[in-house]
């Protein structure tokens, strides 16, 4: 037997005798099942659990707390039933937040975290899930795959099959490639080839894991600057800061110069989209100037940012009395002295033909990234934003270094996680269908 979950990339999940289903986002390396609790602010906007309500739930009590890339989350582990599609995990313990401290799970479209890592890296020892689901003999085979649909027209965004594959996405032949620590879904990388040239980071074998839960491909600093100065990325900021000053600075010099209000120019130019009034003091912004904000798209906000800064920097450097090419100068050093809020590099949109491919070696086979597979799109029309889909991280000994294959890559190849009884483990890639079939239904 086996379950389907087709979804947004979130599986729909019930838990004790909760009629409403929670959307869950399913991270491989998750340490454990989370769900949202009553009392904080990112509770409001979410779907919750109360285990007042559910005859199975049993009360353990013990206080948590879990660390994610992206912020952290608190509250104490419960015990209950939990509903998968059609399949009933029955006494799955799991974490019940009580406080979330990053805005991140205010505005995510998710109400929880589904953990399909290994128990050895699970918070408090929690038995994840999916160990549950083969212990209690609800699925036939132990793997679980993953399909990322990347057609942003199609219905259906992905879909998670507990106990199988679904033939149709996928094409050819699956890689075996075993996994070496249990943890994470953790294998040996063989190479990073740009443009069939090998990076040379990973002559004697590479560290890597396939995360749904990481958007970009995330490897170490020293290959990664690499990469992106193959492709032509610079950090968001900067070239957006360097556009602004080749577009519109001499005009916000003129108007520095004639005396208009600093905070005006840039709305007065047409960047930013509301008058740029800020009380700085109490960091309060006026309901218009929110609701004008909401219905500016990314790339517009980078701009407006951008813009505000130059503005300040021109100003004082005027009162410094420079002339405009010393002061022009200046700025562009500061440009390119921005640091991007996380580390997110930009490519320009309309150079994607002459970005070379990149490969990964895994299991002596090169799986291939094309530049419209690894440049991600944002915004629309002379808003968007073209971000490099190669992230930095260097996660220091005995963990790392470690690449993180995240969702660039998952969105390529199909990837199917099993437990061999010989191996411990292991993952199996194939190229990705996109647009693939597929239920509808969720409760399959």
């Amino acid at each position: 037997m086996r379950v389907v979950l087709v979804c947004k990339t979130k599986p729909r999940v019930r838990i004790g005798l909760k009629k409403r289903p929670l959307d869950l986002h399913g991270i491989k390396a998750a340490r454990m099942a989370r769900m949202q609790n009553m009392g904080r602010i990112a509770c409001l906007f979410h779907p919750k659990y109360k285990h007042s309500k559910s005859k199975s739930y049993h009360k353990i009590g013990k206080s948590i707390a879990i660390h994610y890339g992206s912020g952290s989350v608190s509250g104490f582990l419960s015990q209950d039933n939990v509903k998968v599609g059609s399949l009933v995990v029955k006494d799955q313990v799991f974490m019940e937040a009580k406080k979330e401290g990053s805005l991140s799970f205010v505005v995510a479209q998710f109400d929880g975290i589904l953990g399909l890592g290994f128990q050895e890296i699970s918070v408090g020892d929690v038995v994840p899930l999916w160990y549950n689901m083969m212990e209690q003999g609800l699925i036939k085979e132990k793997v679980f795959s993953f399909w990322l649909n990347r057609n942003p027209d199609a219905k259906d965004g992905g879909e998670i099959v507990f106990g199988g594959v679904d033939a149709k996405h996928f094409k050819g032949q699956h890689t075996y490639v075993p996994v070496t620590e249990k943890g994470y879904w953790q294998f040996e990388m063989d190479d990073f080839l740009i443009a069939n040239r090998s990076t040379g980071f990973c002559k004697g074998g590479c560290a890597a894991i396939v995360d749904s839960g990481t958007s970009l491909l995330a490897g170490p600093t020293t290959v990664v600057t690499q990469i992106n100065h193959a492709i032509g990325a610079e950090g968001v900021i900067s070239m957006e800061c360097k556009e602004i000053v080749a577009d519109y600075g001499e005009q916000i010099w003129d108007l520095l110069i004639s005396g208009v209000q600093p905070d005006k120019i840039c709305s007065q130019i047409g960047i930013c989209m509301f008058n740029g009034a800020q009380y700085v003091s109490s960091n309060i912004k006026t309901v218009v100037e929110e609701e004008n904000k909401e219905k500016v798209s990314a790339g517009d906000d980078l701009l407006c940012t951008a813009c505000e800064m130059l503005v300040v920097w021109i100003q004082n450097q005027l009162k410094d009395k420079e002339t405009k090419e010393t002061v022009f100068g200046y700025v562009d050093q500061l440009c390119e002295s921005l640091p991007s809020p996380m580390g997110e590099s930009a490519v320009d949109c309309n150079s994607l033909s002459k970005m070379p491919n990149v490969m990964v070696t895994l299991g002596s086979k090169a799986f291939t990234l094309t530049p419209e597979q690894y440049v991600l799109k944002s915004g629309e029309g002379l808003a968007t934003v073209c971000i490099s889909g190669f992230i930095a991280l260097d996660v220091p000994p005995p963990r790392g270094p470690l690449w993180i294959l995240g969702d660039v890559f998952m969105g390529v190849y199909h990837t199917l996680p099993g437990v061999g009884a010989a191996a411990g483990g292991a993952c199996l890639l194939s190229t990705v269908v996109s647009g693939g079939g597929g239920s509808s239904d969720m409760d399959r």
